[in-house]
């Protein structure tokens, strides 16, 4: 199978089919660190790859997206109060 590695990209051929899992103990990979795909699927640890397949190993980011000033939810309205007669 081919392995495509992202950051920094490279490509890996292994032989035989094997589980996710086993493929990435043998790279020296964290499941939890990154994405696996094949094709248009992404695929789980426990799954078997095949000779044939490639799969490509993507980093997963985390994080979350900072809002730039001026930017996000306006400013409340203020509570309007009813007029006493």
């Amino acid at each position: 199978m081919k392995v495509i590695l992202r950051n920094p990209r490279r490509e890996v051929e292994m032989p035989g089919e094997r589980r996710v899992k086993d493929v990435l103990r043998e790279l020296d990979i964290l499941p939890e660190t990154v994405l696996v795909i094949r094709g248009d699927e992404l695929i789980t640890p426990d799954q078997v790859v095949r000779d044939a397949d490639i799969i490509e190993l993507r980093p997963v980011m985390s994080g979350g997206s900072q809002i730039a000033p001026g930017a996000g939810h306006p400013p409340t309205a203020p509570a309007l109060r009813p007029s006493l007669p």
